[in-house]
């Protein structure tokens, strides 16, 4: 079942708003800087009431602050609120304060944590203020894969709709783990990059940049979105979900697991690889990931593989909400006809060999399909098939 599109909310480091955000993408412009991709910019107060926000995580306040941007760019207030629901996911939660309490409890014991602790560090946060914000009473509630979380909410919002659960669903991903708790883990793990520079599918790679940030999308059912008129952007018209069940933190040697997803995302969507215009990649920069994927593509596409691009060029990974990030990415590559490059990519690695747009924006005025790949710790794989409106 195909699923409109009718809204969009992003904030990264590169800004807030779609179109700013995907501006800025196709001008090669990048959010990173002292090897971090925060939003420095960002400033909750700006949307959300002072004292409110203070009682926010950091990642509920970027998950809002995109969901506002997308309901009303999607005109929402005029929606059934009892047919309007929120499925925004997290990778990690409420990370900041999470570590700030249990700094506070070790100092000053249990009178030095907040009575706010839990309600600002579980997962379903923000999908909580979201309902709460915009009165909205359709399903509500979070989910967790690692960096495949905001595709997999994506496609789990458009399957609430498909089995008539809601008319309207916002999706996607927030996070915000920047903390030096967090860094200092991945850092161990050997997944950062050392040189602090995000370079996907580049012989040079030498892991991840972190980053922080949120998407949504507004998803609405055909019928509904053309009874009041509401403008589309784009179509979900294919979801695959798949496992590798190989490592909690490697991939699947032989991609098995990321070619099963868009294995099945191009099922659910009724179309064949030669209908698949661009690849909008999980492109961590991790030299195991992007070998694999690279691998998992060609074995899907043969020599005939389209162009592919990493958005984490430019903004880092945003862990779980990188495929929601991305998911706008393809709607606005489908729309406005350019795909966005692949940053920092100069010296192709030769087990990269695909078409990864490092050239600079492409135009590409008769796109029509995109997939987004996203991959997660766990071996959690997720790909959406999306259409132009």
């Amino acid at each position: 079942m195909s699923v409109a599109i009718t809204g969009r909310g992003v904030v990264t480091s590169l800004g807030e708003g779609a179109d700013a955000f995907f501006d800025a993408l196709i001008e090669g412009r990048s959010g990173i800087f002292d090897g971090l991709s925060a939003c420095r910019d960002f400033d909750p107060e700006r949307h959300i009431d002072p004292r409110a926000a203070r009682r926010m995580d950091r990642f509920t306040q970027l998950g809002l602050v995109a969901a506002l941007e997308a309901a009303t760019e999607a005109g929402v207030a005029e929606c059934d609120p009892d047919r309007v629901g929120v499925l925004l996911g997290t990778g990690i939660g409420g990370l900041a304060t999470l570590q700030n309490q249990c700094e506070a409890f070790l100092a000053k014991g249990e009178r030095g944590v907040s009575p706010n602790f839990v309600p600002m560090m579980m997962p379903n946060a923000a999908a909580g203020q979201v309902a709460i914000r915009l009165g909205i009473r359709g399903p509500g509630f979070s989910l967790a894969s690692a960096c495949a979380t905001g595709s997999h909410a994506i496609g789990e919002a458009r399957a609430l709709i498909e089995r008539g659960d809601a008319d309207v669903m916002l999706a996607g991903g927030a996070e915000a783990t920047l903390t030096s708790l967090c860094v200092a883990a991945f850092r161990r793990m050997g997944a950062l990059s050392v040189e602090g520079v995000s370079r996907p599918f580049d012989a040079r790679r030498d892991g991840f940049v972190m980053g922080e940030g949120a998407g949504v999308l507004v998803l609405e059912s055909e019928d509904h979105a053309k009874a009041r008129g509401a403008k589309v952007y784009g179509h979900i018209v294919g979801y695959g979900a798949s496992s590798d069940a190989f490592d909690m933190v490697a991939p699947d040697e032989d991609g098995r697991g990321a070619l099963a997803a868009m294995r099945i995302a191009l099922a659910d969507a009724g179309v064949a690889t030669t209908d698949v215009d661009f690849i909008s990649a999980h492109g961590t920069g991790t030299p195991f990931n992007d070998r694999i994927e690279t691998l998992a593509i060609r074995k899907l596409f043969g020599a005939d593989a389209p162009p592919v691009s990493s958005t984490k060029s430019a903004i880092g990974h945003l862990l779980g909400a990188a495929g929601a990030a991305e998911a706008l990415v393809c709607v606005e590559t489908l729309r406005r006809g350019v795909m966005p490059p692949t940053l920092n990519l100069e010296q192709p690695d030769p087990d990269c060999d695909l078409d990864y747009i490092a050239e600079g924006a492409r135009k590409a005025p008769a796109i029509r399909l995109a997939l987004s790949n996203s991959f997660g710790f766990g071996g959690q794989n997720a790909c959406l098939a999306i259409a132009a409106a």
